[in-house]
Formats: C-alpha cells, sequence, structure tokens
C-alpha cells in the first residue's frame, strides 16, 4: 500500500501542468461562449466522467440567475445506454445520444485509461465531425485517442489505477480552477451592478 501511495505521490508531480492549464482554459472558454460540455468513459472512467460533469453543474457556486455551465454526462442513463448496446452495439452507447445533442464549438471530454476504448473512440468521431472540440484524457502510450483529440493529458504511467487516480485528481484542478474564474467573474458583476 505505501509503494502504491509514494507512486502515486511521484505520479502527480509529473503530470504536465502546461496541458492541465490549457484543457481548463478551453473549458472556460467553452463557459464563456455558452457552449455545451459533455464527458464519457467507462469503468473508473465513467465514474470520473459522471463526477467532473457534476462538479460543474451543482459545484459552482454562482449567484440566482446567473448563466450556469451547460454540462451533460454521456455515462448516466441507463435506459439510454442499454437500449444502444442491445439495438445497435456497446460500441455505440456515446456516439448515437452524442449525435442528438451536440453542435458546432461544444466540447466532448473523453476518458480512456488505455486509449483505445471503442465505444469513446466512437464519441470522439461523432464530436468532431459536429465540430465540437475534443479533449482526451488517457493513459501509457494514448492509444487512438492521442490522434482524435484536439487537447490530449497523457498521463505517464501503465497502471490503470494510477490513471485513474490522476484522472480524478485532474478534473479536481480543473474544476477548481473554473470555480475560481465562475465565481469571481460573478462577483465583479455583482461590485459593477451595486
Amino acid at each position: 500500500m505505501t509503494d502504491y501511495l509514494s507512486q502515486l505521490a511521484g505520479l502527480l508531480q509529473q503530470l504536465p501542468r502546461g496541458a492541465i492549464a490549457a484543457i481548463a482554459d478551453h473549458l472556460w472558454d467553452a463557459y464563456a461562449r455558452d457552449a455545451q460540455i459533455f464527458a464519457c468513459g467507462n469503468g473508473g472512467s465513467s465514474a470520473t466522467a459522471s463526477h467532473f460533469i457534476e462538479d460543474l453543474s451543482k459545484g459552482v457556486d454562482l449567484p440566482a440567475g446567473a448563466r450556469r455551465y451547460r454540462a451533460i454526462s454521456l455515462v448516466d442513463s441507463v435506459p439510454i445506454i442499454t437500449a444502444y448496446a442491445n439495438d445497435i452495439s456497446y460500441d455505440a452507447i456515446f456516439c448515437e445520444p452524442l449525435r442528438n445533442l451536440v453542435r458546432r464549438g461544444d466540447v466532448l471530454i473523453a476518458f480512456s485509461g488505455s486509449g483505445r476504448s471503442r465505444n469513446v473512440i466512437r464519441a470522439m468521431e461523432t464530436a468532431r465531425e459536429a465540430g465540437a472540440t475534443v479533449v482526451g484524457l488517457t493513459g501509457r502510450d494514448g492509444g487512438e485517442m492521442k490522434g482524435l483529440a484536439d487537447l490530449c493529458l497523457i498521463v505517464p504511467a501503465e497502471s490503470m489505477q494510477q490513471i485513474e487516480d490522476a484522472h480524478l485528481a485532474i478534473t479536481h484542478a480543473i474544476y477548481l480552477d473554473l470555480k475560481e474564474r465562475a465565481e469571481a467573474t460573478a462577483a465583479a458583476g455583482r461590485t459593477a451592478r451595486a
């Protein structure tokens, strides 16, 4: 256990801060443009996708009437997922619902520890076809994801558990940055109106 925690601490120190800042900047721009933010992933990555969307949707403390983040998790509707998995294929569980909602200028955040999850790759392709920006969070060698993402952060690890832990830490760091910016902007707006 101590080895794992020490390795994870070392891995977090190696994360590319510039890439994390670039993703935060891009998501802030999406908020400023009132673009929609989507997220998807499988297994532990689905939990991280859902958690990040929950942070953006509920965790940013904005005053009543202030514009909020428009954020949707593609992993949270079991009926939709199972319908597409049953009637088309498991590879379609994210791309088909995304096709119904995504517009040019929106953002898809795709999580895959290996960068090779077929259903995540198809969602990335669908987002790109619609003119949305694709942000990829992956690990190992980046897989197919690194070639499809407009912004791709590859966690430099082989351990899926460490990759997933790093993705959660990255999303929390990004969330806290976006929260601070949104709340400061809302406060400045209140001061200007006073």
